[in-house]
């Protein structure tokens, strides 16, 4: 059954299983979301929920911001859209909380990864350093050759320094250890994209 929140990245710990065996897990805030739209077959030609997470005050939205959650009568800050199999069930207004998913099942989880600005091609590609001597320098941390003379430009491509991280990322197939409902967190094996406090999409692993 497909399932689906949003969620924000609280950080990671480690739990520790009934063997003594440690586990690091990455804490989400999940939820909880409401229904702020619901699209269905006869309108939209698909069934679809759009979920929205986190309060925030109404001057703070824009005006179209304010007029699409009007009918759910909430002030979301984001907002996202899921594909459940349950979506024609659910209303505008309607509740999900992290108790959609529990320990054992294996997720989906989406973010962006950490922005780290203009990057140099050593960092951001990992590519190797040039020689520290026979004469080669000044400059060691810089990618060689570019490419040879015939064609006369540089190919689409190219492994050069630019604009490093912040880029959508999923993590597949990750087991969700624990879920505590009353706080509405769910520990799941391992890392996820993005820095503490990033907003993450959780959902039912398709693989």
């Amino acid at each position: 059954m497909k399932k689906g929140i949003i969620g924000k990245k609280l950080g990671m710990t480690q739990i520790f299983d009934e063997m003594g065996n440690v586990i690091p897990v990455t804490v989400i805030e999940a939820g909880p979301c409401v229904v702020v739209q619901k699209k269905t077959v006869e309108n939209d030609g698909y069934d679809a929920v759009q979920l929205g997470f986190e309060n925030v005050e109404e001057r703070k939205l824009s005006k179209p911001a304010k007029g699409h959650q009007a009918k759910a009568g909430t002030t979301k800050r984001h907002l996202k859209e899921f594909r459940l199999e349950d979506a024609a069930s659910m209303n505008v207004g309607d509740e999900i909380k992290a108790d959609v998913f529990a320990a054992g099942e294996c997720v989906d989880v989406t973010g962006l990864t950490k922005g780290r600005g203009y990057t140099g091609a050593i960092k951001r590609w990992n590519l190797h350093k040039l020689e520290m001597t026979h004469g080669v320098g000044p400059v060691h941390r810089q990618s060689g050759s570019m490419g040879v003379i015939d064609p006369a430009r540089i190919f689409k491509g190219k492994k050069m320094a630019g604009q490093y991280g912040h880029e959508q990322v999923t993590m597949q197939n990750l087991d969700v250890v624990k879920v505590d409902v009353e706080k509405n967190l769910i520990a799941v094996k391992g890392a996820v994209p993005g820095p503490k406090g990033g907003i993450v999409f959780v959902r039912s692993t398709v693989k």
